[in-house]
């Protein structure tokens, strides 16, 4: 029988830790959560190695380093409320709300999205719930958000989602230009959107993200 507690913990020590996530709450989430849970059955064995996984055309579970230090750049307090884009089986989700005071989870996908809400009832996360829906277009109805986070690349955020934040609230997403990409966090202020570049990182862009394409003869 696979071991997944040890494994659990070897990522924390190998992937999380290493790449400087030290804050506590963001240690003990991923330590607590139970990444093959939220992983389809065919990809559990592979659910702790330290690669995107793929869950849908264009879609992944980000790397257990990308959401670490996303989380631990956010800094999460316990007040606060959160948009969580793109939650897939709500592995993110779970973390998030182990963190947050109130999660509230989109996926576009409505298997992924209705096992999502499933999974994370059975994992005792009362503070989260699924809303299937666009991920562009958020969850406005349950706003404003403290913190948002897409999970997976974009190439353009629309102006209605980072609306969906409170005045000083802030986003974090995976920026694809080509094969390359880089963490940003943005903060809203009173004239928009105020952007600052953190790591490094990759990841499928999410089709609702997808710069639209020129075509050209």
């Amino acid at each position: 029988m696979t071991d997944y507690t040890a494994r659990r913990l070897m990522m924390v020590d190998t992937q999380i830790r290493p790449s400087d996530v030290t804050k506590f709450p963001v240690i003990d989430a991923m330590l607590s959560v139970p990444r093959e849970v939220f992983v389809p059955t065919a990809l559990r064995e592979a659910a702790y190695v330290g690669e995107n996984l793929p869950l849908a055309p264009g879609r992944v579970l980000l790397d257990p380093r990308t959401l670490g230090k996303i989380c631990d750049v956010l800094d999460l307090h316990a007040e606060e409320s959160v948009l969580d884009v793109g939650c897939g089986y709500g592995y993110s989700t779970a973390v998030l709300a182990r963190m947050a005071g109130a999660v509230v989870a989109v996926e576009d996908l409505p298997g992924m999205a209705a096992e999502a809400e499933g999974l994370l009832a059975e994992q005792g996360a009362d503070n989260a719930t699924v809303i299937e829906g666009p991920l562009d277009a958020g969850a406005p109805r349950h706003g404003p958000y403290d913190v948002i986070v897409v999970q997976g690349g974009i190439e353009v955020l629309p102006a209605r989602l980072w609306e969906q934040l409170r005045p000083g609230g802030r986003i974090a997403a995976v920026f694809m230009q080509g094969p390359l990409g880089i963490v940003r966090v943005g903060h809203r202020t009173p004239a928009g959107m105020n952007w600052r570049d953190i790591f490094n990182a990759t990841a499928p862009v999410i089709p609702a993200f997808a710069r639209a394409r020129e075509f050209q003869l």
